[in-house]
This record gives C-alpha cells, structure tokens and sequence, in this order.
C-alpha cells in the first residue's frame, strides 16, 4: 500500500506519505475497491451480498481473508487491511468467543471419559449411513416409522454464531453428534440433549460430514474431516484432541467439500476447488487447479495414494489483457466418494473442466482400484464442458461449457433381483442408471430438471430398493422446484410433486427450489427447500406427512441468537429416533440462518 501511494505521488514530500501511511485503512474504501465488484449482491452473483456479509462476526470475515475460500484476495492486503475490512463489514471490533460454546456444556462430572461402544446405540456416520451413499436408514437405526412422524417435534435448538448455519451435515455416533462450522469450529454434542461435550477450532471453515471410525491399536475413536483450506483432521472423538493434519493440495483455491468416506483404515478424500470464481476476475491466470481422489492412512494421515483427474496445466497462450492462460485444470470432486466393496472400487463423481482441453474425466463417474488409485472405468455423461469464468470475462474460451457438474455422489444400490446399479444425477437436470459390471454403460435415463449452473439435481438424491429420488433446483430458471421418484428397475416415474407453496412467502432469496439434498427411511421421504421449510413425504405417492417451517428464530442451549432459512447443500440426519437439521444458507439465492435443530416424538 506503501509503495503504491509513493509511485502515485511521485515529488510529494515523504512527510506527507508518512502521514498518510500512519492513518488507519479504512475499510469501506478497500471494499469498495478490491470486494465489492463480485459481492455486490446483483442475482446471479455467487459471492454472498454485504448485507449478508454483515450478519457475520469480524472473526469469521478475517478468517475467511486469511485461511478460507477468500484467502487469494486476503492475501493481497496488509493486516491492518483485512482487519478494517472485517470490522467495517460487521460493524463489530475483533475479539470475543467466536465458538459460541460459553454457555451449554455438559456437565464433566456426569459424562465418562471414554465414549460408549457405538454399535450399541444407532448412528448415521458422515454424508450417509453407508458407504453406498444411498442416503437410506433402516428402520431399526432410525427409531423412526412412518406413522410416527407427523408426531415430530422441537426438542431443542443450537445456534452457530457468525449468524452462519453449519453447511456441515450432522454424524450421530455413540451418543454423540459431530457437527462442523463455516468458522471452522466442529462441535461435538450430546445427541439427545445437544449439550456441549467439546470444540476444536480447524484451519478454515468446515462444510464436510465427519466420518467416524475406529482407531488402530488404542481402543478409541477417531472423527475425520476436511475445511475449505484443503486441510483434513483427525480427532480424538472423545477429547477433540487433534491426532493429525495435513494439507491435502497446495493451490491457493482447493478445497475440501465432499464428505472424506471411511473404509477398512482408509480415509478416501475428493478434492475440490474454487478457481472458477478467481477465473472471473481480470489479471488472474486461468487455470491450474487439479482434482484429485485421495487415500489415507487413517491412523497416520500418510498418502497411501493419490490420483489427479486432469494432468498438470500448461501455458497456453496469453488472453487479450496479457495475461498467460492455463490449462488443461479443473475436474473437482464436490461430492463424498462411494465405495463397492465387492468390486474392490471406489467412485467418484466429478466437476467440469476449467480451461482446455476438455477432459474425459470431467462431469464424469470415475471408477479407482480401492488399494492402487488406478482408473478402471470413465463413464463420462456431458462431453466438452469448459467452464472456466462467467461468460464474457478476460478468460472465457469461444463458447463457455454448460458447468453441469455432478455435485451428487454416485449412490450404489442393490435390487431384490441381486442386480447392481449406480444412481446418479447432473446439474444438466438429468438422472442416470449405470451398470457398474459394464464400465458404467447406461441402463436408464430420466430428465427430472431443465439444468443450470446451480441445477438441476445439485447436491443429493436418495434411493431405496425400489425408487430413487430426485429433488430438483432449477434456482436460476423461471420455475424452480419439484420432486421426482422414478422406478429403479425401468427408470419411468412413479410420481411427481410440483413445486409447493412458499413457507417464505416470496421476495429475494425465497423460492421452491429443492437444493439440499434428500433422507430416506421406511417409507418417508424427508426433503428441505430453500424456502425453509422441511416437509416429510410419503414415498407411496408424494403426499405431505408433516412439515416444519424454520422462518423463525429459536431459543438456543447455548443462548446464541438464531434462526433459520433457506437449506442448500447437507440434509437431515435421522438416528435414534432424532432427526437432525440445519437451517439457514446465504449464498447462491439462499437467506442466511445459522441453527441446528433436534425433532423426537415425546412417549
């Protein structure tokens, strides 16, 4: 800031630069000049707007600058910089408790030091209770019927502070839940009362599942996550305490946003990124971020082994402002990786390509050998998809591709015919079955959604044995919403449920689209809407069980101010006869909330 101000000023005496150096940075300004061409709230934008910027604490924006998703512009600021930048957007000095846990802990003296064997309660472990990821619970791990459901209540609240909901999906296992922040603090409650059992304060923001598992040779437990630095942990789940980190990419805009799925001592970690949004901006060199699947040691955190799904960038050329262009980059795993134990393969289901050449590998089911990494099948469902920067920027190509991602895991589902299949849906709008003993040939496909760069299908579908689910987004597009079921065996629909009346009662950010993703037990379907309202469905014919409005605020154990809103992204999690959810979602169209909410039904 130093050296600018002197280039500008050339003769003007070094008194007056001193002075002027020696004066706050005002924040206003610096957003003004550097943020506030992308959060400028105009619909479309993915950045959050600074009215929702403002709901946050200056810890969170300063640790957002510094280690999460904004830490490339962060790091062209001074501190002084970053931190004028986070009181002016807050309206709030630094400093206080930011984890929101002064108030709410369990009583020490009446919880054990080790925790209780977790098979002998019922649980749902990271995105989904297997590691098919069909997000299916049996009956006698819900504790939950069909018939018990419109009797659901609020047993109790959590408010997240930062007026920011977890877009971390909670794990329930004995006795416990384990949820992370957009702060980076991971929680780990009591699942029946939500008291606080302890904190752990991550590198960067956390939108991951835990996974939980055991750990070797000690006769504990360990949970296991990845931040928005690109960092994953493992912790004690007993104490928090951190048993190892370590960072998973070292470009300046990977992160981690699928869920890490634990099997057999192996932690499978997919890699995602954010250079997309960077592309945009005038001067950035387009593009060399990698995707990659990863395995790991649970015990040690060592690679066990790493595959890209993109080689390593080249300069091509350089665009009309003069600044070199990259590529081949992109293909992003924004979704947790499945496992198929009896094939020895794990699937990942991938992002686009960023900057050409187009990649098979990209909007893709990839299938990787378990112990070795190596690709065995690439079942590609959108060709040529190059989507680099928003139409019209310094680094978009001839034609921008249509960014249909899969942001759904590739959901592995047995048939009462012994048959196999992998259940799939696209932001294309589109829904696939693929034979996974014919290198993921085609068996089925259904159009569920019109497609956008923000869905069609976005983050999740649901299948049981007889018909998958597909709740619809369409968010950008003139009728958002809708929800699907579809036959497994023949692919036709069984029924359809039209977009529904707002629980938000319109205005900006309150619409039907079904973005977060859909949970499944015995007959019912349970489905949040970006209109804040979770409706619970019978999987006969669609029609409404129960439905719960969040547009509202909740008094919370830990006496943070809460409330919620629109749900993006992670579902409920049923176990134990609790169903878990997070409320509140401030980007991409969505209105911020920041509360966890507990239902049981009283006996």
């Amino acid at each position: 800031m130093l050296k600018f101000a002197i280039v500008l000023v050339g003769g003007v005496g070094l008194a007056a630069v001193l002075t002027a150096a020696a004066q706050p940075p005002d924040g206003a300004a610096i957003f003004a000049r550097d943020c506030a061409t992308c959060h400028d709230g105009a619909t479309g934008s993915r950045a959050p707007a600074p009215e929702v910027l403002r709901q946050r604490s200056p810890e969170a924006i300063l640790t957002a600058l510094t280690a999460g998703g904004m830490r490339p512009q962060g790091g062209r600021l001074s501190g002084a910089e970053r931190r004028a930048v986070a009181e002016y957007l807050s309206g709030k000095a630094l400093g206080g408790d930011i984890t929101g846990a002064k108030v709410g802990r369990c009583d020490v003296s009446a919880t054990p030091g080790a925790l209780p064997d977790p098979a002998a309660s019922p649980g749902w472990n990271g995105w989904s209770p297997s590691i098919a990821n069909t997000r299916f619970q049996p009956a006698s791990a819900a504790g939950l019927t069909a018939d018990q459901v419109p009797k659901l209540t609020l047993q109790w609240a959590f408010g997240f502070p930062d007026a920011t909901s977890a877009w971390s999906q909670p794990t329930v296992a004995a006795g416990r839940l384990f949820i992370g922040g957009q702060n980076g603090t991971v929680y780990s409650l009591d699942a029946k009362t939500g008291c606080i059992q302890w904190t752990f304060t991550a590198k960067s923001g956390v939108r991951t599942a835990l996974a939980f598992g055991p750990r070797e040779g000690s006769g504990g437990f360990a949970v296991y996550f990845g931040d928005t630095g690109a960092n994953v942990y493992a912790l004690d789940a007993a104490t928090g305490h951190e048993l190892w980190s370590r960072r998973m990419d070292d470009h300046p805009l990977a992160r981690i946003t699928g869920s890490p799925t634990l099997f057999r001592g192996r932690l499978y970690v997919p890699v995602s990124s954010i250079e997309e949004t960077a592309a945009s901006q005038p001067g950035y060199a387009c593009c060399t971020f990698r995707g990659s699947i990863n395995s790991l040691d649970a015990t040690t955190g060592a690679i066990v082994w790493r595959r890209f799904l993109v080689p390593e960038a080249r300069p091509a050329g350089k665009n009309a402002a003069g600044v070199m262009l990259w590529g081949p980059a992109g293909v992003g795993v924004w979704a947790a990786p499945t496992i198929d134990a009896r094939r020895g393969i794990v699937y990942a289901a991938t992002g686009n390509t960023y900057s050409m050449p187009a990649q098979d590998t990209s909007d893709a089911v990839v299938a990787l050998d378990l112990d070795t990494g190596t690709i065995k099948w690439i079942k590609q469902l959108t060709a040529q998809d190059v989507f680099g920067c928003r139409a019209g920027g310094p680094n978009c190509g001839d034609k921008a591709g249509p960014d249909f991602d899969l942001g759904t895991p590739a959901m592995l589902v047995t048939l009462p015919s012994g048959r196999d299949l992998i259940i799939v849906g696209q932001k294309s709008g589109m829904a696939y079955a693929l034979d996974p003993d014919k290198e993921g040939a085609t068996i089925w496909q259904y159009r569920a959604g019109e497609g956008s760069i923000w869905g069609g299908i976005q983050w999740g579908a649901a299948i049981d044995t007889e018909r998958a689910y597909f709740p619809v987004s369409d968010i950008r597009n003139p009728k958002p919403g809708g929800l699907h079921a579809v036959s497994l065996t023949t692919g036709e629909r069984a029924w359809y449920v039209p977009p529904l009346p707002l629980a938000c009662g319109g205005g900006a950010g309150c619409s039907a689209a079904l973005i977060s993703a859909p949970t499944l037990i015995p007959g019912v379907l349970f489905s949040g809407s970006n209109d804040g309202a979770l409706r619970a469905h019978s999987t006969q014919d669609g029609s409404i069980l129960w439905q719960f409005d969040t547009n509202r605020e909740f008094r919370t154990l830990n006496e943070i101010r809460a409330g919620g809103g629109a749900m993006q992204g992670p579902g409920p999690t049923v176990a134990g006869g609790m169903l878990y959810l997070n409320s509140g979602y401030g980007d991409h169209l969505g209105r911020p909330g920041n509360v966890l909410l507990a239902f049981g039904v009283q006996h």
